[in-house]
Formats: C-alpha cells, structure tokens, sequence
C-alpha cells in the first residue's frame, strides 16, 4: 500500500462501492480531472489492486439461496491429494468459495444451491465422488447477516 496515495485510496473506495461509476463521476468525487483519474484506475488494475469487476447477483432470485459452509478432512496430507481435491472442486459450479484452513478440518467451502434436497444430492453425487476427502462436516447458514463484499482500508 506504500505506492497509493490518498487519492489512489479514494478510487479503490469509491469503485468497491460502485463500479459502474464513469471516469467522469470518479473525477469529480475525487477533485481531478478525468485523464488523471483514467491513468489512475487503469495503473491500480494492472498493478494488480483491482482484480476484477463484476455484477453481484441475487442468489434467491436465482434459486441458489441455500447457503452450506462444508469443512472437508482430506483422506491424506500429501502433495498430490491435495492438488487433486484442489482441481476436483474447482470444477464444481456449486462451490463458489473455497479456503485452505488450519484446524480440525483441511479447507473450507461455501456452498450455493437451492435447497436441502439439491444440497444432499451434491454431497452424495459430486463430493461423495472424489477420492481425496476423507470427511466432512456441513454447517447451514440460516441467513446472511453482513456481507460487505470489501475491503476495509
């Protein structure tokens, strides 16, 4: 962070909040003029503090409201299971999250379907499936309560 200045920060507030803001309404809410601002944000992607833009999307809406956190034991700590669970859960469209964690449990999944009845047929047909898990354990998310989808800086 030692190579942004304040309204470097400013930007990266204002875009968290909202991407779709123009360069001309981000120039104005930072007091410059837009070329500065355009040269700003396109350095603050490419040096990598903007990885991405995208839309957030209601998953109630789209019949993917039941929320499942799923910690997953691997069967063994070597370097190929894990790379294969790795790649295996990558493809699974259910999961929309996935960490490495320490404890008990090897990672930590975020799951999205519609309900029970889809989510047990995930653990049974697609989980159930791969070689590397050695255990699980599912816990329900029975509302959101805060999801910011930012950084606090």
């Amino acid at each position: 962070m030692e190579n942004l200045d304040k309204k470097d920060l400013q930007l990266l507030r204002l875009l968290q909040k909202d991407a779709k803001l123009t360069v001309k309404e981000l120039a104005q809410a930072v007091n410059l003029s837009p070329s500065p601002v355009f040269e700003r944000v396109k350095r603050l992607e490419q040096e990598g503090y903007i990885r991405k833009y995208r839309a957030i999307l209601n998953a109630e809406k789209l019949n993917k409201g039941f929320i499942v956190f799923c910690q997953i034991k691997l069967k063994q700590h070597e370097r190929s299971v894990g790379n294969d669970f790795v790649r295996d859960i990558e493809a699974l469209d259910e999961i929309v999250e996935c960490y490495n964690i320490s404890g008990d449990f090897d990672f930590l999944l975020k799951v999205q379907v519609m309900n029970m009845k889809h989510y047990q047929d995930f653990v049974y047909n697609k989980l159930g499936s791969l070689n590397s898990i050695g255990g699980t354990h599912s816990t329900f998310a029975m509302a959101e309560i805060k999801n910011t989808f930012g950084i606090h800086f």
